[in-house]
């Protein structure tokens, strides 16, 4: 192996502490396959209030307590504590920023669990969070090899590391990964002056007239990513896709690039998953026949062994294809399917959801929550995973489902591309139905192929399981990281 490398992985979310998007995810299992190749890996995100400290075995730091954050004319307290991340090979340390009024005080990540509108201060609490990182490094006299950034929330440290702190962090390099470009943290112009940075680089942060976190980490970060090849193409044509950044993204040349996610194979494998009530022992129908009859009877559905159950755990919003399945929802209903979706999102979207689902009670359910539990039973359970994404950077849950038998339906896209084959169009590498058309029609057919599929169980068995066996952890991709890495140094 090359030269072991000191990376620290900063996110806004890591699971199992906080997960509300696939980042949490990726902030988990990227870290710990690191570790797992030698190097040296520690975390560091923000504790919300819905941390436990007890559960998860939060710690002080005696050397880290009570720092002074400055934010503009203020400053504020930052105390980081210690954790750690682990699956059933490896461990991995976590430092965690805690403050009251920016963290421990909100029950959520980035919204209000209640209501779901974002907390109107968010700027503030990441600029103080990218800040309390830097000051850590500084104070416990440790400079990683690489910083790497995960998603907005993480996007003024480069600046701080390659241009404020440079004569600290003189050997240290910085990867910023966009997860989405969707979102990249816009706020008022004037917000940037609590940064603490100078005047001079305001401009690259300045974008549309407002403070564009993710510019920022886009001009200053020494390499960035997102999380697939095809995405990475999309998003440096589709001007719908980047919201202007495109130019930006150019700019960085070869310095900008796609690497596809990954899956931690301890936490998703049916073989072992604590989380599901008939685990897999090469006997698939008996799998999937007791998964499914839990989540169903947890959906309040009647069991119909012919009838396909299509389960999707979601943000509901527009990216994830929620008015589109919406706009299909009366023809989808005139097929032989159950549908159960699991997820939180839009007040508008939600209450159009929860309307179709009370119009047709015996065919669709929607439960208003994030629950990791219940994620993991309608990943078992489900028939389908359906995924009518408008654009997806890469596609999680869709790894998910293959590794646990359940045949996803999807919208070929973005990172999607990279995952899913189409039955009926590649023998060897089958495993999902892929419809290529943003449409109701598109959609609707896709599903009746489905319902035609699993009118045959035997083929339909004999393409899940095979694709079952499909390597979707981070053995494909983790290289190409550490080439980015071992290439900065």
């Amino acid at each position: 192996m090359a030269k072991s490398l000191s990376i620290l992985f900063v996110s806004s979310e890591v699971y199992p502490f906080a997960k509300e998007s696939g980042i949490g995810d990726v902030a988990f299992s990227l870290p710990l396959a690191l570790k797992e190749l030698g190097h040296d890996v520690r975390i560091m995100l923000p504790k919300y209030g819905t941390i436990s400290e007890r559960k998860n075995r939060i710690h002080e730091i005696n050397r880290l307590k009570d720092m002074p954050i400055p934010m503009g004319d203020v400053e504020e307290l930052a105390t980081v504590k210690s954790s750690s991340v682990q699956n059933s090979r490896n461990k991995v340390q976590a430092y965690i920023t805690t403050n009251y009024n920016y963290f421990d005080a909100k029950k959520g990540v980035y919204h209000d669990p209640v209501t779901w509108e974002e907390y109107p201060d968010n700027a503030e609490r990441f600029i103080f969070f990218n800040r309390s990182v830097v000051e850590t490094c500084m104070l416990l006299g440790w400079y990683p090899d690489i910083i790497h950034c995960n998603g907005w929330q993480t996007a003024l440290i480069p600046a701080y590391v390659n241009h404020v702190f440079a004569d600290k962090f003189v050997n240290t390099k910085t990867v910023f990964t966009i997860h989405n470009l969707a979102t990249q943290g816009e706020s008022p112009l004037a917000v940037f002056n609590k940064t603490g940075m100078p005047e001079e680089i305001k401009t690259h942060f300045k974008h549309k007239n407002k403070f564009n976190f993710m510019k920022g980490g886009i001009v200053f970060a020494d390499r960035v990513t997102t999380v697939s090849e095809n995405y990475a193409a999309e998003v440096l044509k589709d001007k719908s896709l980047n919201n202007g950044l495109d130019k930006v993204l150019k700019d960085k040349g070869e310095a900008f690039t796609g690497i596809l996610n990954g899956i931690d194979k301890c936490t998703w494998d049916p073989r072992k998953d604590k989380s599901i009530p008939k685990r897999y022992e090469d006997d698939f129908a008996e799998y999937k026949i007791n998964n499914k009859a839990e989540l169903i009877n947890l959906a309040d559905f009647d069991y119909k062994p012919k009838t396909p159950l299509i389960g999707m755990i979601t943000r509901i919003d527009e990216q994830k294809g929620i008015p589109l399945l919406l706009e299909s929802i009366d023809e989808l209903m005139q097929l032989d399917i159950q549908l159960l979706i699991l997820g939180k999102g839009d007040d508008n979207l939600k209450d159009l959801v929860k309307a179709a689902a009370e119009k047709y009670p015996e065919k669709m359910k929607f439960v208003d929550e994030f629950n990791e539990k219940m994620a993991h039973m309608v990943e078992a359970g489900s028939d389908f995973y359906l995924m009518p994404s408008k654009f997806e950077p890469c596609g999680l849950n869709l790894m998910y489902s293959i590794v646990y038998g359940t045949m996803p339906i999807v919208h070929g896209v973005g990172g999607i591309v990279e995952t899913a084959f189409d039955v009926d169009k590649d023998s060897e590498k089958g495993n999902s139905i892929v419809f290529n058309s943003y449409a109701k029609d598109s959609l609707v057919e896709a599903v009746k192929r489905a319902t035609e599929l699993f009118a045959d169980k035997d083929k339909f068995r004999e393409l899940v399981s095979k694709s079952m066996e499909q390597d979707h952890s981070w053995n494909k991709s983790i290289d190409k990281y550490v080439e980015i890495y071992q290439s900065l140094m």
